[in-house]
């Protein structure tokens, strides 16, 4: 069960930023191969759920995920989500924290804990690295696309 991490700096507003990672579907345009499907309806609150299905055909993976925190930036404040993966194949959580920065810049920290169930603990720095890489760039997908 690899635990990875990633941080960005971004020249936005905490509230943009939060809206940019938290707006599920767009993470369909920023992971490939992905859509999403949301589970309960909008606004997102503690409670949501939506499923990320990633891959091809029969070769798909369903990561279903539930918000068990919600907190947007309000007040000079950062913003924590919290996300616990309820699937049958993908395990673990995610947290995407924004955080207000000088000069009307943010800083997110990107926290998940991936378990792939029936992947041996031996594939975890494989695992780990790879998903640091694809989240990471979903990451920036994100941010940069208003």
């Amino acid at each position: 069960m690899p635990l990875f991490s990633f941080e960005r700096t971004v020249p936005l507003p905490p509230a943009e930023v939060w809206r940019r990672l938290t707006e599920w579907p767009r993470h369909a345009d920023a992971v490939p191969l992905t859509r999403i499907r949301l589970l309960t309806p909008a606004p997102t609150r503690e409670g949501t759920r939506f499923v990320a299905r990633s891959g091809v055909g029969p070769l798909c993976l369903d990561d279903e995920m539930e918000v068990t925190v919600w907190r947007p930036p309000a007040d000079g404040e950062g913003g924590l989500c919290r996300l616990e993966k309820r699937g049958r194949v993908i395990l673990g959580w995610a947290e995407i924290e924004v955080r207000p920065g000088p000069g009307g810049r943010s800083r997110v920290v990107w926290r998940e804990d991936l378990r792939v169930r029936f992947l041996p603990r031996a594939f975890d720095g494989v695992l780990g690295a790879a998903s640091r890489r694809v989240f990471g760039r979903a990451a920036n997908r994100l941010l940069r696309r208003p």
